[in-house]
Formats: C-alpha cells, structure tokens, sequence
C-alpha cells in the first residue's frame, strides 16, 4: 500500500482544470451598513448586555456618514477594484506567514486515512469553484525567516521536479520518480526503490535535522539561517524543498487498542509523537507528507499556508481509489540507481538548536489533549431524514454540548470556503447566534417546546453559512477594514481596539466540517489556551470527530467534550422524533 502512495505524483494536472478560472467573479466587499448589523448580532450571544452597549455606540460612530468607517471601505473597494482578490495576499501573510508559533499542531492539520483494509472540475451548488489551490499543493514548501515566513512552488519552473524526498529512520532520500525516458516509475520499481532506502537506513540517525522544522518559527528561521551556510546542506535542504511530496515511512509506534487506535494514529500524523518515535521523520515546512507506519496507518499532514482541507481531502479521496487498483504496467528490466542520501553537516551550535527543537516538540506533545470520536447512532442520514442541513445540525450539536458543559455560549469558528471566487480562501461561520443560544438555553427546561427552536437554530447557521460563501459574511471584511487602517491611519479605530472585538475573535471552539468519500478524519490543534480544536467527516450512517484542547488547561478535556456532543447529538434526534416529520 505504501508505494501506491507514491504514484500521485504521476498525476499531472493539466490546463483543463482552470477552464472556468477566469470567469470567476472578484470576492465583493460587503456593504460597511450590513457588516456593523451583523457584527452586533452575532456579538449578543457571547457579549454581556453592558459592554454590547459600549459596542453599540463604538460601531455608530465608526459608520456614520463622512466617518472613518466610509473611509476606509472605500479604500477597500478601491484595492477589489485593482486587485484579483482583495483578501488572498493579506490573508496568507498574516494568517500564516506572519503567525510564528510553531506550524506542528498549532496550524498544520494531520489526516488519518480509513484502516486498511476525480472529476477535473469541482461545483458547488451548480457554481464552479476556484481550482487554484491544487497548483500550490506539489512541489512548494514553506521557507521560514526571521519575523516572517514565504512560502515557494517549483511546480511551473520551466523543468519542473521530477523527485520525491522519502524520510526513513530521520534520513532524507531523493527519489526519482520518472524514468530518463519521462515515462513514469511503476509500481514495482517504486516498491523497489523504497526497499534499498528501508534497507540502507537501518539505523536511527542521531541527528534528526527535520525536527528544526517543528520549533518556533522565528527560532528555526535563526537555525535555517545556519543550517544553509553549509554548502552540503544547502543543497540538501533544496531538495527537500523542491520535492513533488514527502513520504515518511515511520519506525513504529506504541501500540494501541482498537477503541484508542485512531487517536494515536491522529497523533501520529499530527505531531509523530514526539523525538523519541516520529517527530525527527518529517519536514514540516514541505507543504504535502504521506506518511505510512510499520502497523499500516497511514496519512498525511499538510503545511496549511497554500491550502485549505477540501483540496487535500480530494486528493485523498483520489489516492485511495487508486491503491484499490491493480497495476497493469509491465516493468522495465534496467535496474534503477540507487536513490541519493542527502547529507547534513552538523555543527555544535546546530546540534544546540536540534536538542532544544526536541525539548520543545516534548513540551507540546505532552500537552496535547487529542480524542477521535466514531459518533456510530447515525450520520448525515437522519438531519438530511428531516431537511435539515448536517453541518447545522452538528454545529448546534456542539452549542449544546459546550453549553451544558461551561453554562455560556462561546465565540465559534468554522471555515467557509470562498472557493466560488478567484483566489478565495476561507470566511467564518459564526456557529455561536441568537437563534443557537436561545435553542440551547432552553433544551434542558421541561416546561418549553424546543423542536421549533431547533429548527429555527439549524436554519439560522444554514442560512449564514450561504450568506458566507457567497462572500457576505462580515470577519474577513473587519479584518479588512482593520488592515486597511494599519495602512491608512495611525491608529486603529476604537471598534478594533474594544474589548468585544478580542471576545468576538477569541475562538473556544474552533471547528471545520471535512466531507470525503473515504472515511477519514482530519485534526487540528486548538488555535486559544482554553479552547478546543473540532473536525468531522460526516459519512451517511456515522460521524468521524477528531477533538483537541491542551492539557495545561484545567478546565477543558477532548474526552469530557466527545461525550457531551455525543449526549447532544442523541438529544436532538430524540427531539425531532417527538414530531412528525410533515410538521418540520
């Protein structure tokens, strides 16, 4: 299985793919009126009655007509009228690029592929989507620097690579996965090649140069910075860089019963669980890495600056249809060379910045609170049983259960993609609303009828997840408003600086919806100290959850969270089955 792996990078996309690229509609700016309404809005929920007074007033002042509000909309529409997309460079600067802790949990997802045992364009609701992101997957990784990151893409130099990089036992191998003809490796050869690195690679390296990639940016941009004075490892380092993917073929983990398997393989993608099994056997700058343990679990973990978790769950879902095939190709007879070792020059103050990336990476596993939860009552069948959207249903799912758990409702993120634009990324779905609170306030209160309650609630997040991806919703557009500020002015209007603005963007729960046909789950690390990281992949008939929160927190716990939505979930469905399902 694990060679089958290797032949997505057989897979070339060709032009077809950006057929409808250009006639992608620009992402609007929203009006300024329409931003401030639903900013207060969803501000009621998680906001006590006399601040939101105070925001009230700040938000009057800041749209009043001739105002600093009109301003600096206005220079926002005049950088959308310039520019393919007002939002994307500003977006992967400072949401990725300028973020400098550590990519290893606190941004990069990991993703568990099922236990073993592509249509060319993509449409969403009738609309196509913007196929961008797939260009920026292969052949790109990550740089680091010193304040601030960059990232690079050899896909469209004019000879594009031709190798991956495999890491076995924290060494670093190219290898070549075209024939000198161009004709691509079959799999026979690849399972080859794969087996004389496995084989010369026998030892640990007592150096594991790819847990510097884990540390804190600014911390590995120093430690880059020296690591490629050396010629050797220069060039060594390009490699890696240059490489059409990584494959990390992992020393095995400890072992697990069926009922914790999918966590410790969460974890294993996640973060390789720590320097002493896998943390030394990445890159985590390179933007794509399958890895595959002894035990046969097998994922990936991506770098997240070029791309959101659609476009690898595709690719996913691609790579496991294919291992399903038998290949047909008869394999050439000419033996291969040996795959080229790449080569690291350790010097002293080098091996100082590995020990501490090891401590560091220690530090963060241990605190890492991780929890895959298989929900098997039922999947998206029974909300699609009464019209009611999935995703709304889980995400007042997780209301309920955060509620119950902490008596208030929370500031609530999930992604929305803006892929039906040119360049588009992501906007928040503000999951947290009047309709979610007054629903969950009132769910555990015998004396009221909560049904239509839940229904106005499931409606309601249906309804601001359509208004987000037709590019209406209003956090991108504060944070554009607030940039063009930085840029503007010389200080920040008072509504950036309130003390609603630092609630309303402080996420406990931080969540993404991951759809695939396989079943897969993907995982994240919570992005507040006393938060909660949430991904699920709702199949037709279960649920796939990965939950996260950090130890150091006492007052939050994956497991303690996977119970109360589990709880929530059965709630709701006995709910709706006290009504006939021609009322709703």
């Amino acid at each position: 299985r694990l060679y089958c792996l290797c032949c997505l990078s057989l897979t070339r996309i060709p032009g077809r793919y950006l057929t409808h690229q250009e006639g992608l509609p620009k992402l609007p700016v929203p009006p300024l009126n329409q931003t401030c309404d639903r900013y207060l809005a969803v501000l009621e929920p998680i906001i006590e009655s006399e601040e939101l007074n105070q925001t009230r007033t700040l938000v009057e002042e800041f749209q009043r007509p001739g105002g600093v509000g009109e301003r600096l909309q206005q220079g926002l529409e005049r950088r959308a009228h310039k520019a393919e997309n007002w939002l994307s460079d500003w977006w992967l600067q400072m949401a990725y690029l300028d973020y400098r802790m550590p990519v290893v949990i606190h941004s990069s997802p990991g993703v568990v592929l099922p236990r073993l045992e592509f249509s060319d364009l993509e449409y969403l609701g009738g609309r196509p989507l913007c196929m961008s992101q797939y260009y920026r997957v292969l052949s790109s990784c990550r740089i680091p620097g010193i304040k601030s990151d960059s990232v690079v893409n050899y896909a469209s130099n004019k000879t594009p690579p031709r190798h991956i990089t495999v890491v076995h036992n924290f060494q670093f191998y190219v290898l070549d996965v075209y024939n000198s003809d161009c004709t691509p490796l079959t799999v026979d050869q690849l399972y080859v090649q794969l087996e004389k690195i496995c084989n010369s690679s026998l030892q640990t390296n007592k150096e594991p140069v790819g847990i510097l990639t884990s540390n804190h940016r600014n911390s590995w941009g120093k430690a880059y910075a020296n690591l490629i004075r050396d010629k050797t490892n220069k060039e060594s380092v390009r490699a890696i860089q240059k490489s059409i993917f990584t494959v990390c073929l992992d020393a095995p983990m400890p072992r697990a019963s069926d009922d914790m398997y999918r966590t410790r393989a969460a974890v294993q993608m996640l973060h390789g669980g720590g320097s002493r099994w896998n943390s030394g056997n990445r890159w985590f700058d390179k933007t794509l890495q399958f890895i595959v343990g002894e035990d046969g679990a097998c994922g990936l973990i991506y770098e997240h600056a070029p791309a959101e978790g659609p476009p690898i769950v595709a690719l996913i879902d691609h790579v496991v249809e294919y291992t399903k095939k038998s290949d047909i190709v008869r394999t050439p007879m000419a033996p291969l060379p040996m795959p080229q070792k790449l080569c690291f020059n350790i010097s002293p103050e080098l091996k100082k910045d590995i020990e501490e990336a090891k401590q560091n990476m220690n530090i963060m596993v241990q605190d890492l609170d991780m929890k895959v939860h298989v929900f098997s009552y039922f999947g998206k069948n029974i909300p699609k049983s009464y019209k009611l959207s999935p995703d709304a249903f889980i995400q007042v799912a997780l209301q309920l259960a955060y509620y119950r758990m902490y008596q208030h409702c929370c500031a609530t993120y999930e992604s929305a993609s803006l892929r039906m634009f040119r360049l588009g990324r992501t906007d928040t779905i503000r999951s947290a609303s009047v309709d979610s609170a007054t629903f969950v306030r009132a769910m555990d209160d015998q004396s009221i009828q909560k049904v239509a309650l839940l229904e106005k609630a499931v409606k309601a997040h249906r309804a601001y997840t359509d208004m987000a991806i037709r590019g209406q919703a209003i956090d991108r557009h504060l944070l554009g408003l607030k940039l063009q500020a930085i840029e503007d002015l010389s200080a920040l209007p008072d509504i950036f600086m309130d003390t609603s603005y630092a609630v309303a963007n402080h996420y406990n729960l931080s969540t993404s919806q991951v759809p695939a046909k396989t079943d897969c789950v993907m995982c994240f690390g919570p992005v507040v100290p006393d938060g909660y990281g949430v991904c699920y992949n709702p199949m037709e008939e279960h649920i796939n959850f990965a939950i996260s929160a950090f130890n150091s927190c006492a007052d939050t716990s994956a497991t303690r969270l996977a119970h109360a939505l589990e709880d929530a979930l059965l709630d709701m469905k006995a709910l709706l089955e006290q009504t006939p399902k021609a009322k709703l």
